[in-house]
């Protein structure tokens, strides 16, 4: 059993409670060799994530959103446990030594680094059984890329006089990636039209189905949008209209919305980051 300060969530899809792993044995090291085998059988998963600033409730963490949102996606039965980084308990630490969130726990071995994570379980969480969630377009993937970064320079400026070029620097990077949502996919032509094609209606990044680029930049996005307005008062122009669809078409979807720590954490998180302009 688990105490304070892990708190535990059960998943599953459909909505049925998920048995709790039993942790009184180690965890072995990964295994891409026992992979196959475990993709047969049904898969014991918990994901391990930042607890939240009362140290039960999802807090601020992209990373951790990102994997939920890919098991969720996945369609496989999982717990999730939110640690509190303050107080860890010592099954915790046992369980990952290094205390790196997030990590999953897959039967009785233990994953760690986000990316290579997804890349575990977009192998063996594979069709028949569960839906392939890699983008078909490689460039869905470098989507948006710089507008975290590009944030993260403007929320952090202090200087007055920088204020100006910095946001430039995040509304350029906003036009990039609305740009590419309004630029209709391969798939979206007609080779067979001479009709211009015109502008992309479809409601994510590769396409009208969430896939692991979307799982990596919604989680960055919605933090940009809620950190921005609290501290900033900049909201992303209307004239996006493509992000704006997409942020739409998201937060329709549960696996996205229902991930999302309360505005509240996203904003506790950057009130020493966020750098009043002086």
């Amino acid at each position: 059993t688990w105490g304070p300060p892990a708190a535990r969530l059960s998943f599953a899809a459909p909505w049925v409670h998920a048995s709790l792993p039993r942790l009184n044995h180690a965890p072995s090291v990964e295994s891409s060799s026992s992979s196959s085998a475990m993709a047969e059988e049904k898969p014991q998963v918990e994901l391990f994530v930042k607890a939240g600033s009362d140290g039960a409730k999802i807090g601020n963490c992209p990373f951790s959103q990102r994997l939920f949102m890919v098991l969720w996606l996945k369609g496989v039965t999982f717990n999730v446990t939110t640690v509190d980084t303050k107080r860890r308990t010592e099954a915790v630490q046992k369980l990952c030594p290094g205390g790196q969130l997030p990590f999953l726990m897959y039967g009785t071995e233990v994953h760690t680094d986000t990316n290579k994570v997804e890349e575990f379980l977009e192998e063996v969480l594979c069709p028949p059984k569960y839906p392939k969630l890699a983008a078909n377009n490689p460039e869905s993937n470098t989507a948006g890329l710089d507008v975290f970064a590009k944030f993260s320079a403007y929320i952090k400026n202090s200087n007055p006089s920088l204020n100006a070029n910095l946001e430039k620097g995040l509304l350029k990077a906003l036009k990039v990636l609305d740009v590419y949502l309004m630029t209709p996919q391969p798939e979206e032509v007609d080779e067979n039209s001479a009709e211009d094609e015109g502008q992309s209606n479809r409601k994510f990044l590769d396409g009208n189905e969430l896939t692991l680029a979307d799982c990596n930049l919604l989680p960055k996005l919605h933090i940009v949008k809620v950190v921005c307005k609290k501290y900033r008062d900049f909201t992303i122009p209307e004239e996006f209209r493509g992000i704006h669809r997409y942020l739409k078409n998201a937060y329709a979807r549960e696996e996205f919305s229902s991930t999302c720590p309360d505005d509240e954490e996203i904003e506790l998180a950057y009130e020493l980051v966020a750098k009043a302009l002086k």
